[in-house]
């Protein structure tokens, strides 16, 4: 599908972890916590281990584009570190790996003042989600804590009912929300597994972001525009006159 006039665009639907928080900065020391969980009283060597299947290199505290830390769900998370050696069963792991995540909102590092970011986008007219692989809860201790709740119209997580990525649901749930066909949404995000959502739910634009995991070599295919970080958007997206 040929990608949307962005002059058509009316609602903008933005992945969370890498896409309006910084990846690294953010998530480093909650993948380090998780790790340390699943180890269940293992030793370092083997916390490193659990790092490693997941994606991240705890040298460096790089996570790898499109790996279960960067673009997983909790449980997805927790059955990869299951299937890695950790003694924890997948569920239990889960819920765990849910409560760290809610309590990282508190840590989290911005990738600009949010509040001010998504005031000027409802502003100009846009309808605003947050859709993420992490919990709702999570999602939304995110925005109160950075003060945009007030600007959402929609808020998805994993568990929230509407699937997830790279499934349609999300989107498909954003347009219920807010009376948009997907043809009129710009989905946002730093993974594939956004991008590759936005194309099943045939969104009107795919917006890679590099502020997150991934790099211009692994986005550039299936993005119809990559952006060093959201701020971009305010010049992609042209000020129109909402109805």
């Amino acid at each position: 599908m040929a990608a949307t006039d962005p002059a058509l665009i009316r609602g903008l639907l933005f992945d969370k972890d890498g896409t309006i928080l910084r990846y690294d900065e953010s998530w480093g020391p909650v993948n380090r916590e998780a790790a340390r969980i699943a180890a269940a009283g293992g030793d370092s060597a083997f916390e490193e281990r659990l790092l490693i299947a997941c994606g991240m290199d705890p040298v460096t505290g790089r996570t790898m584009a499109d790996s279960l830390f960067a673009a997983g769900t909790a449980a997805q998370i927790a059955a990869g570190l299951v299937e890695a050696g950790s003694p924890l069963d997948v569920a239990t792991l889960t819920v765990a790996l849910d409560d760290l995540f809610v309590r990282a909102a508190d840590f989290s590092v911005a990738v600009t003042d949010l509040a001010a970011f998504f005031g000027r986008l409802r502003r100009r007219g846009y309808r605003l989600g947050v859709a993420s692989s992490d919990n709702e809860r999570s999602i939304r201790e995110t925005a109160r804590r950075f003060g945009f709740l007030e600007h959402l119209d929609f808020i998805a997580g994993y568990d929230s009912g509407h699937g997830c990525k790279p499934e349609p649901g999300m989107v498909l749930g954003f347009c219920r929300a807010v009376g948009l066909e997907p043809s009129q949404v710009a989905v946002v995000g730093d993974n594939n597994h956004d991008l590759h959502m936005a194309a099943a739910a045939g969104a009107g634009l795919k917006v890679a972001v590099l502020s997150g995991t991934g790099s211009l070599s692994t986005l550039e295919a299936a993005a119809d525009h990559v952006l060093g970080d959201i701020l971009g958007l305010e010049t992609l997206l042209p000020v129109f006159q909402p109805a």
